[in-house]
């Protein structure tokens, strides 16, 4: 279960929208930890760990090179 809060799109800088979704996802976090909501937190981690694993592994080479 994922946390995500949408960001409006704007007509101002690409990385200003960047910049607020990192800090209501950080709010979002800092919420979790303050309703003591651990397991929560630790199933949207996990998901993210095993995302950003997926994707490396499609970004790896098929073979190793020795």
């Amino acid at each position: 279960m994922a946390v995500m809060i949408p960001v409006k799109k704007r007509t101002d800088d690409m990385s200003n929208e960047i910049e607020r979704f990192f800090e209501h996802q950080d709010e979002a976090v800092s919420a979790l930890f303050l309703e003591n909501k651990g397991d929560e937190l630790t199933d949207i981690l996990v998901a993210a760990l095993e995302e950003a694993f997926e994707i490396l592994l499609e970004a790896a080479p098929a073979e190793t090179v020795h």
